[in-house]
């Protein structure tokens, strides 16, 4: 009965969970270890990357709780899915800002492509391929020269 006065369904159990997990996962260990990792906005974009490769390499790894919510969720109402994608949102906000710095002329547009390339490289990892953040962050430094010219 306790658990159910904190958490009346099984809805906002799930919401709870990945409002912490933002919390720990996107804003204390990603966007932390990013800005602790790299100095200018380009080496922070590609920094995401190493600390995936990090990330994958360990006995705990199974994928990302954002990815996986929302594929289980196929109900385009519900609270939970709309929140994932919400919290996926906030990670793009983070890859558009790092664009922004960078001097990038469609932020948005590239945070996007970003993402893709993240979203990529964790699902491949969960395939098996735990080098993927390497292969992604090739693919990155591509993807900058053509829209930096560097």
């Amino acid at each position: 009965m306790t658990f159910y006065r904190h958490f009346p369904s099984k809805d906002d159990l799930v919401l709870a969970f990945l409002d912490r997990r933002e919390q720990l996962w996107t804003h204390e260990w990603l966007e932390g270890e990013v800005l602790r990792r790299a100095v200018t906005p380009a080496q922070r974009l590609l920094a995401i990357f190493e600390v995936f490769d990090e990330w994958f390499q360990r006995s705990d790894f199974e994928g990302c709780s954002f990815i996986n919510v929302l594929l289980e969720v196929a109900e385009p109402a519900s609270p939970v899915r709309q929140a994932t994608a919400s919290y996926l949102a906030h990670i793009r906000r983070f890859i558009r800002g790092l664009a922004e710095d960078a001097g990038i002329s469609q932020p948005e547009e590239f945070a996007r492509k970003w993402h893709i390339l993240m979203k990529g490289a964790i699902v491949a990892a969960g395939e098996g391929d735990h080098q993927s953040p390497l292969r992604a962050r090739e693919v990155g430094v591509l993807v900058l020269e053509a829209e930096t010219g560097k």
